[in-house]
């Protein structure tokens, strides 16, 4: 089994640089910059340039080497606004990594190239660094699903749980936005010429919070969620809501619930009579069972008993990663391989050093052990 010494020093380098190179999902120029950065970083590990794919503007990043069989999946894209590297700057205090990015999932992508430099030939290997994932992936779905189609692994390596547990399954993920239309009129000289968006929101707003136990048995109680989450309503203190809208948050077990909320989604009715309404959205990322992903567990917690690493512990979690959509089309698919640390989305976001080898160590001899076909 190949598994020599990691260049702490260099992977810590190669992070400060992705780090420091803002990429937040909504800002396609800092996206395009980022993109140059990772593919220059990757260069440097995997000797090649990648494939640069621009959709809608947004960069992703791919490198294929010979006949594939083992896909390693990440994003360069952020939840962090452009500038937040000065409110939450790169550093590397008593063994901790910080800044914005930094677990989520940068220090992945680094483990990416270090893993794969470590082998003697990345063939049979393809990378894919997507730049929208943090939104949802609406312009590399197809691309992941494509690549992933009919290998024989999918490793992600998105952050890992509590104390780097591997993520063995994901929820499914849908999005929504309700929006009410009524009529606009003067609240205090003709209210009565009005139908109140906002109102009727309200209404619709109490159906939605039932819709969970509508689907859900009890005994799968809390599985399952459906949770209304940004609203607003009207233009002014004094004029009757023509429009109101509300967000929609869904996560479900499996495909089964996902489309019975869809279903119950675009049954709602209004209550209010000259009132409409519009349902916009519907699922996101289909669930991610844990079946896809039991074998490779096996074999993770296999290796890292040979290697002489900590016990793994594998995880079932509520959100959703590009896991989801490489487990959907039949490849199996283990997923939270990237650092160990925590905070991802919070202002303490950090990355635990001393863990990094670790895990590229690991990630190298799941590379190797399924691309030779010995698991």
């Amino acid at each position: 089994m190949t598994g020599g010494p990691v260049d702490l020093a260099a992977m810590l380098a190669d992070l400060a640089e992705l780090v420091c190179c803002e990429s937040f999902s909504s800002d396609h120029e800092a996206l395009a910059r980022s993109a140059k950065t990772v593919a220059a970083v990757g260069r440097r590990s995997l000797g090649v340039e990648p494939e640069t794919l621009v959709i809608d503007g947004v960069p992703h990043l791919r490198w294929v080497f010979g006949e594939p069989r083992v896909l390693l999946l990440g994003h360069h894209d952020t939840v962090w606004p452009t500038g937040t590297i000065h409110q939450i700057p790169w550093s590397v205090t008593d063994g901790v990594a910080r800044g914005p990015g930094v677990f989520d999932m940068k220090a992945g992508l680094v483990q990416i190239f270090h893993a794969l430099a470590a082998l003697p030939s990345p063939e049979g290997v393809a990378v894919l660094v997507v730049g929208d994932e943090e939104l949802g992936s609406p312009t590399s779905q197809p691309l992941i699903e494509d690549t992933a189609r009919g290998l024989a692994a999918t490793f992600v390596t998105e952050a890992g749980g509590e104390n780097g547990a591997l993520k063995v399954a994901r929820k499914g993920i849908s999005r929504y936005e309700l929006v009410v239309h009524g009529r606009a009129a003067h609240a205090g000289l003709e209210p009565e010429k009005g139908v109140n968006a906002g109102v009727e929101l309200a209404h619709q707003i109490l159906a939605i919070t039932e819709i969970a136990s509508a689907v859900e048995s009890s005994s799968e109680a809390g599985l399952l969620s459906v949770t209304p989450t940004l609203a607003a309503a009207g233009t002014s203190t004094n004029t009757i809501p023509a429009v109101a809208r509300v967000a929609v948050d869904v996560r479900v077990p499996d495909v089964a619930s996902q489309r019975r909320v869809d279903e119950l989604m675009r049954a709602l009715t209004p209550k209010i009579p000259g009132t409409r309404l519009e349902v916009v959205g519907g699922p996101n990322r289909p669930p991610f069972d844990q079946a896809a992903s039991m074998d490779l567990f096996a074999l993770a917690v296999r290796l890292a008993d040979e290697l002489g690493l900590p016990p793994l512990a594998g995880i079932s979690v509520g959100g959703g990663s590009d896991g989801n959509f490489t487990a959907s089309v039949g490849c199996p698919t283990l997923d939270g391989l990237g650092a160990v640390g925590g905070g991802a989305h919070a202002a303490d976001e950090h990355v635990l050093v001393d863990r990094l080898p670790e895990r590229v160590r690991l990630l190298t001899a799941l590379i190797e052990s399924v691309r030779e076909g010995s698991r």
